[in-house]
């Protein structure tokens, strides 16, 4: 079952054309992959599926519906959440102040209780914090639940920005580049947590320039190029593709 659609997206900024009839769909329990050259358009591709930019042609449909024109936040509503290229923390607030952020995407109490402190809203705001901290232990940091943000370790950033994303409980987590920066240690940890957040039914999304680790991990990969999809099949068919040896300044990928 096709969870995530697009359909001929094409992104023009002035004259440049970013994506060109890009099409290509996620199923609900997959691990996608998408690679490509540095400004072959990924990232741009990410920002058109989280409304954060709006395509300039084609459309988006998440579970069924077209998203097409929703401001970012209400994209996360619809199930959707994602990670940055460049970390997006919140740098001085605590490691769990941060996951309870995301928490706070689907929380039920407005102005009038938080402003008068209600029963009910202490009542949600103690499950928010029980239900952050969870997501903490679940990625492997709750050890560090008081720290700030900004003290923790590159990997362990890479890894807040995770859990704070599944606190908004999506049905895709798109992570942009998340093994940037990390050792061959954390990255094989990094593995080890997205199979798990697929296997606890969450549909993931990948960009990633560690061309072997998304070979080892995706189910199907698509390869963009000059704002175009060049291949999309299985990892083991498109490394063969001579469209992406090219792609890949004629060399083997690795």
């Amino acid at each position: 079952m096709a969870l995530l659609n697009l359909r001929e997206i094409n992104k023009k900024f002035g004259g440049i054309h970013a994506l060109n009839n890009v099409s290509l769909t996620i199923g609900a329990g997959e691990i996608y992959g998408l690679i490509g050259p540095n400004g072959a358009g990924k990232t741009t591709l990410f920002n058109v599926i989280t409304g954060v930019y709006l395509p300039s042609s084609g459309d988006v449909e998440f579970n069924g519906r077209s998203i097409i024109g929703r401001k970012p936040y209400q994209v996360a509503m619809t199930g959707i959440a994602r990670t940055f290229q460049n970390i997006r923390l919140f740098q001085n607030m605590t490691v769990l102040e941060n996951v309870m952020i995301g928490t706070h995407a689907k929380t039920s109490a407005g102005p009038f209780g938080a402003i008068f402190n209600t029963k009910s809203t202490r009542s949600e705001e103690r499950l928010i914090r029980s239900q952050s901290r969870d997501w903490l232990d679940y990625v492997g940091i709750s050890s560090q639940t008081d720290y700030l943000a900004k003290n923790l370790s590159y990997g362990d950033q890479r890894r807040l920005e995770i859990a704070r994303a599944l606190a908004t409980r999506p049905k895709l987590l798109a992570l942009d580049e998340p093994a940037a920066g990390m050792n061959a240690t954390e990255t094989d940890e990094l593995k080890l947590l997205i199979q798990r957040i697929r296997t606890d039914g969450v549909s993931i999304l990948l960009i990633e320039h560690d061309v072997k680790l998304i070979m080892n991990l995706c189910d199907r990969v698509a390869v963009l190029d000059y704002g175009q999809k060049i291949a999309e099949d299985i990892p083991s068919l498109v490394r063969q593709d001579p469209k992406v040896i090219q792609a890949y300044l004629g060399g083997d990928l690795p």
